[in-house]
């Protein structure tokens, strides 16, 4: 928990590199996102749901594909991935995934591999070097098969309960597949071929009934993203 907010006030405070898009600027944006977050959070299944922040941010820019949640669960999608997305289910899909790494703390236990218990250590004292390893680390990440076949099946049990359509997150691993090369999100995240299939294997195991994708509210909240208020100002010419 102490380590996510050291990583959450290292990223806050570089915002040339993070620019975190204003919540207050952009209030439709943002509960847009939460609703969904909060529907997670509701369903029962988040063992860490009281213990764990939740906050999410928004980071504007379009050129990256990416979404992560920080040990802790703080939570961080990029304007590059939101834009990419076709439907509400599939941001959904990504969002459960996601915050299965938080809440089966894989990420913890991956950072303890990679860098070791004394950075980590560090990191949580303050120590800004070991935060900036923590918050580089976080973005080359890559998680294990097991892991991610797991974040995967807790991500169709979180919206297995919800109208969505559960494995939501498969419509865009499809999508993803059909890109001519691999984003962001696919170098964090292994993707193996059957990945698809295992999600939607897992939907019918389940017996999950919800069947909405919601592509016309999706449509209309990416409407509203082109509208966003940027966190940087326009640079004025020089007269």
């Amino acid at each position: 928990i102490e380590l996510g907010k050291q990583v959450s006030d290292e990223i806050l405070a570089d915002p040339k590199q993070y620019p975190v898009l204003d919540r207050s600027k952009n209030l439709a944006i943002y509960q847009y996102v939460e609703r969904i977050r909060d529907q997670i959070l509701a369903t029962g299944k988040i063992q860490y749901k009281d213990q764990f922040a939740w906050e999410l941010k928004i980071i504007d820019n379009d050129s990256i594909l990416n979404a992560f949640v920080t040990p802790g669960g703080y939570i961080y999608i990029y304007t590059g991935i939101l834009s990419f997305m076709d439907s509400q289910d599939e941001l959904a899909g990504v969002m459960g995934h996601e915050i299965a790494h938080a809440d089966q703390r894989h990420s913890t236990k991956q950072l303890t591999k990679v860098l070791g218990v004394a950075i980590l250590a560090d990191a949580v004292l303050g120590e800004r070097d070991a935060v900036e390893q923590v918050v580089t680390a976080l973005f080359q990440l890559s998680f294990s098969r097991a892991n991610e076949t797991e974040a995967d099946s807790y991500s169709v049990e979180y919206l297995c309960q919800t109208p969505y359509y559960a494995a939501g997150a498969a419509g865009f691993f499809k999508k993803m597949e059909g890109q001519p090369t691999p984003p962001e999100f696919l170098s964090t995240h292994p993707n193996p071929a059957n990945r698809v299939k295992n999600l939607e294997t897992q939907r019918g195991k389940l017996e999950c009934s919800g069947n909405e994708h919601y592509r016309a509210q999706y449509k209309a909240f990416k409407e509203l993203l082109k509208k966003r208020v940027s966190p940087f100002k326009p640079v004025d010419l020089v007269k």
